[in-house]
């Protein structure tokens, strides 16, 4: 599937809630808290679902119930750039490794126990159901390689079908009809965390407990591999 930027040049007005974030990361900062739990406590005041700031399109919370953190992260960011260390934002926002570590716990009470849970939703229907496709298909990988074939044709079909009983062209025209887009070859960026998420539901809906319990497993498995191999090379 192919995914695009989309862009739009309108600008919606920010409202009393999120002006009060954005004060509170800048006010912060200078007053020498580190920028990144400046940040966290900002993201627990802002009220926005989403927003068209600069041309383009954010959005932070995927069907009323999953919280992209990183998406609001990356918006605040735009608001103090050149006043915290360009690395560590890049690291934040493109590497998802945040400069302080903290306790869950501490993050949870930084942003606060809606979005926390918001937050919970999209590392399990989101992160994790990418995860879960790109674990699926690297076994068909292996599959076919042990048949000799090194072509990465059909793949994704195999596995969506493998998941889902489904090919991903027939779930995205579901998903997009369902959602009421038009058809098109090419979904944005934040319409695929949607599509995702659409998954995650989909599929929990039509697979027993047990089915769902082994796809999560080896979802994070292949998470937490991909994590370390990062950690191995950074």
């Amino acid at each position: 599937m192919k995914v695009e930027n989309q862009y739009t040049k309108s600008t919606l007005s920010k409202n009393d809630a999120d002006q009060r974030a954005i004060s509170h990361l800048r006010q912060s900062i200078a007053r020498g808290k580190h920028w990144y739990l400046a940040l966290l406590e900002s993201i627990r005041y802002w009220n926005s679902t989403e927003e068209y700031f600069e041309g383009r399109h954010y959005k932070y919370l995927i069907d009323g119930e999953a919280f992209d953190w990183l998406e609001l992260a990356e918006r605040l960011c735009s608001e103090i750039r050149g006043h915290i260390p360009e690395d560590e934002m890049v690291n934040l926002l493109f590497y998802d490794r945040p400069p302080v570590a903290l306790p869950q716990e501490e993050f949870k009470n930084l942003i606060g126990q809606t979005k926390y849970k918001a937050y919970l939703n999209f590392s399990y229907g989101v992160l994790l159901e990418d995860s879960l496709i790109l674990a699926v298909m690297q076994e068909v990988r292996k599959e076919k390689w042990s048949l000799g074939s090194s072509q990465d044709d059909g793949v994704s079909d195999r596995a969506y079908k493998l998941i889902y009983g489904a090919s991903e062209k027939e779930l995205l025209w579901n998903f997009m009809q369902e959602k009421g887009y038009q058809r098109r070859k090419s979904i944005s960026l934040s319409e695929n965390k949607e599509f995702l998420y659409w998954l995650f539901k989909y599929r929990v809906k039509h697979s027993d407990n047990s089915r769902v319990a082994s796809d999560a497993k080896k979802a994070l498995i292949y998470l937490q591999n991909i994590i370390a191999m990062k950690k191995r090379v950074s």
